[in-house]
């Protein structure tokens, strides 16, 4: 067993995502139904992002030195929010509005409404072109942040994103982050049926960026990765594929044929509460 595998550092980021999944499950309970499933299996990479990699201020969302976090897939917002939930950003007693009329936490990501929300998303494919200027403007105001890009893997499906792809290559952004969640479900189905998209490792590569391919459940992967994005020292964006299981921590979501947006009977959310804990539990160290 390696020593990242017991450090402190590891078991405290175990529980920020296992708060990160509770948050998420609370406010489905909220509105009775939402992207859950989604949230549930990028909450380690989320975690990882907020509580380990990040360079931010949660009482200062606008701080100019900060690192950026685009929600390009802003159906994730759930997700987005139960980790500035966690990060401090937002205060835990506005989880109960989410979704509600005036709320700062709508249902789709809106940059106007959320601390802590840098670009609206919905139309997918649009994040990562923005994620590219962004991290021009930064490198030419000489400012060492770096900008993150949090997007699904149904958004490869756009001609955008490979667009921006070529762009952040040609301009050697070393200061990009693209974070591509592959849970293999869309809207209309699985992934490879809707439009196959591997190899993805290949095709990035082939785009001129650094690739790491990594289980996006593992957190000591998860970390390593993160580390490994930010210390390479050569000229090129990065990408981090990450392999995730949608419903991760709740097995009977975590079975469903179909998750991609969640609905279950009102008594069952807290059943997905206890068996999270449950989970949470049996693979934590006592």
């Amino acid at each position: 067993m390696s020593t990242l595998q017991t450090s402190p550092a590891l078991e405290t980021i175990k529980i920020h995502s296992w708060r990160v999944r509770r948050f998420a499950l609370r406010m489905g309970e909220v509105q009775g139904q939402g992207y859950v499933g989604q949230a549930l299996g990028w909450a380690d990479v989320l975690a990882v992002a907020y509580c380990h990699a990040l360079n931010i201020r949660p009482q200062e969302p606008e701080w100019e030195g900060r690192d950026r976090f685009l929600l390009s897939h802003g159906h994730y917002a759930i997700a987005l929010y139960a980790a500035l939930l966690e990060a401090g950003v937002i205060p835990e007693e506005e989880l109960e509005t989410y979704g509600a009329d005036d709320s700062r936490l709508p249902m789709s990501g809106m940059a106007t409404y959320t601390p802590g929300m840098e670009i609206s998303g919905g139309s997918l494919g649009q994040g990562l072109a923005i994620a590219v200027g962004q991290a021009l403007g930064l490198r030419m105001k000489n400012n060492p942040a770096f900008v993150y890009n949090s997007m699904s893997d149904g958004e490869l499906d756009e001609g955008a994103v490979w667009e921006a792809a070529m762009s952040a290559s040609h301009h050697k952004l070393s200061n990009l982050i693209n974070l591509v969640d592959i849970n293999r479900q869309q809207a209309d189905g699985p992934s490879h049926d809707i439009l196959q998209f591997e190899p993805l490792v290949d095709k990035w590569l082939a785009f001129g960026w650094h690739v790491q391919r990594v289980d996006g459940n593992d957190l000591e992967a998860v970390i390593h990765a993160f580390d490994q994005a930010r210390a390479v020292t050569d000229d090129k964006p990065r990408v981090i594929l990450f392999d995730t299981l949608m419903g991760k921590g709740v097995p009977f979501l975590e079975t469903r044929e179909k998750n991609h947006f969640i609905r279950v009977e009102p008594e069952e959310w807290q059943q997905a509460l206890a068996a999270l804990d449950r989970t949470y539990s049996q693979e934590t160290p006592q």
